[in-house]
């Protein structure tokens, strides 16, 4: 797995999805972005999580989860799943990245 990361921008690599619920975390690849939004005075990161058969038999939309990556861990919601079965990831504050 290659890793690009351009701080406060973008990570394109690793992660793991974990939660209180379970023991063991799903390793998986992500494609995250975020930005300040100054309207609200946060910071907004999202992306999507190629899909994956452990994540899709575990989660669905509206899910609250945590996404690790070598860079650092932040809660985020899972949203829609994509034609191609990718989850989209939403999160308010300081990134995973």
């Amino acid at each position: 797995m290659s890793t690009l990361h351009e701080p406060g921008e973008e990570y394109r690599g690793a992660a793991e999805v974990v939660d209180d619920q379970h023991d063991d975390g799903i390793l998986v690849e992500v494609h995250l972005r975020g930005h300040f939004e100054p309207n609200d005075g946060r910071f907004h990161w999202y992306g999507r999580i190629d899909a994956d058969e452990a994540l899709s038999g575990r989660y669905r939309s509206g899910a609250t989860v945590a996404l690790q990556t070598p860079h650092g861990i932040a809660a985020g919601r899972i949203a829609d799943v994509d034609p191609w079965g990718r989850f989209r990831v939403t999160g308010l504050g300081a990134p995973p990245f």
